[in-house]
């Protein structure tokens, strides 16, 4: 072999190195092709899923509409109270379970719209501590003073509160009022368990209803014939109601602000940092 012919052994090296780089670099396309096409599939998943939820925004509202304010705004109220019966407490708490109703489906469907546009991320929204402890005591309070006041009446107790309401009068214009209460704090603690974001919505929901709820308690006050004071402690809860409902409104207010301070220094952490580098 002449000196100046090259080696066979360098040769057959030099071209397995040129293999090796051709499948690497194949391998690498590959990966970006299949990246890419992946990333595709997403967006267009993705895409989908929004355009699902574009119908939702009008039609949750409209079984929050057509369950709970219609029938409680247009009903008359004739065709539910027929007298001081179980027939017309069956038929007050029938007339809230349909709210309920559509006040569940709303809120699955406010949960749906809250949801990230990618499938795969987790959308988990805790409530604070503080948050949940004002809501706590707002339903104590809505509970207690009528049951206080009632039992009071009842039993003697009280001695300015007479003549005492009949139990029948009592279930008429009470006892959907404590079945709405009930079901409220079921749904917000499951809300929470859940870290399902429309824990912000859920009281806004149910107080606003209350509030319609015991004006139509103002109103059967005048047929059950109930005493003054429990006309004035009725009126006493619709106050109440409505100004733990305007404090939730302001808590709407307040968690808006602090996401968009949360967003706009999560932003300005890596512009920080790039400025610094």
């Amino acid at each position: 072999m002449s000196q100046w012919q090259p080696s066979p052994f360098i040769r057959s090296s030099a071209q397995e190195a040129g293999n090796i780089v051709l499948e690497k670099t194949s391998n690498v396309f590959d990966s970006i092709v299949s990246e890419s096409a992946e990333e595709e599939k997403v967006e267009t998943n993705s895409h989908q899923v929004q355009v699902f939820k574009w119908p939702i925004w009008l039609l949750g509202p409209s079984v929050l509409l057509t369950s709970g304010m219609a029938p409680t705004l247009w009903l008359p109220l004739s065709s539910v109270f027929v007298g001081s019966n179980v027939v017309s407490v069956l038929s007050l708490i029938g007339l809230d379970c349909i709210f309920n109703l559509g006040a569940t489906l709303f809120l699955l469907m406010a949960d749906s719209c809250a949801r990230p546009k990618d499938p795969s991320l987790s959308c988990k929204s805790k409530p604070p501590l503080s948050y949940k402890f004002w809501n706590v005591f707002a339903l104590l309070t809505g509970f207690l003073v009528p049951t206080l006041l009632l039992f009071g009446s009842q039993t003697g107790l009280l001695a300015s509160l007479q003549p005492e309401l009949p139990f029948i009068s009592s279930a008429v214009l009470l006892l959907p009022y404590f079945i709405l209460l009930a079901v409220q704090a079921l749904t917000e603690i499951l809300t929470w368990s859940w870290q399902s974001p429309v824990w912000l919505v859920t009281p806004v929901v149910y107080e606003a209803y209350r509030v319609l709820q015991l004006m139509r308690g103002l109103k059967l006050s005048a047929e059950v014939n109930a005493p003054v004071w429990v006309v004035h402690m009725i009126r006493g809860l619709v106050s109440w109601w409505v100004l733990i409902l305007g404090m939730q409104l302001m808590r709407v207010a307040w968690f808006a602000g602090y996401t968009s301070r949360t967003t706009t220094t999560t932003n300005q952490q890596p512009d920080s940092s790039v400025t610094s580098k």
